[in-house]
């Protein structure tokens, strides 16, 4: 059994996985996140501090759930965060396209280097004679 403090009130819960938070704490943030996306729905001129300000959430949290591609801003809001990598404007999730595709490429890079080369076996046909396994 694994026990914790909650990091938002303080309370001992039973940790299993995830943010650790308590039950309690974590119900009350569910019920914000759909506030917040609701508000975000109605009021797509809104910036991230009226969206904090009027839902009472802090700002790092609405960014948070954008990196974690639970909200994503439409093409038309104002609203956005920053990529990680390279500071453009995005929608949702931690980076934008031309990031994601790098990275992708240099991963795709590193496999195909480290990639093991199969050594050049006899050719059957020339040495058409039976072989058998040592023992």
């Amino acid at each position: 059994m694994n026990v914790r403090n909650c990091k938002k009130c303080g309370k001992i819960f039973n940790y299993v996985t995830g943010y650790p938070i308590c039950p309690t704490c974590k119900s009350a943030l569910e019920e914000k996140f759909h506030e917040v996306k609701q508000y975000i729905y109605d009021n797509e001129i809104a910036t991230l501090k009226q969206v904090a300000d009027s839902c009472g959430v802090e700002i790092n949290q609405i960014k948070q759930w954008v990196r974690e591609e639970r909200l994503t801003f439409s093409k038309d809001s104002m609203l956005g965060i920053e990529c990680e990598n390279c500071g453009t404007t995005i929608r949702t999730g931690r980076f934008c396209d031309k990031c994601k595709n790098t990275m992708i490429n240099n991963i795709n890079n590193v496999v195909k280097a480290n990639k093991p080369q199969e050594s050049p076996k006899e050719d059957l046909k020339e040495n058409p004679r039976m072989r058998y396994l040592d023992k």
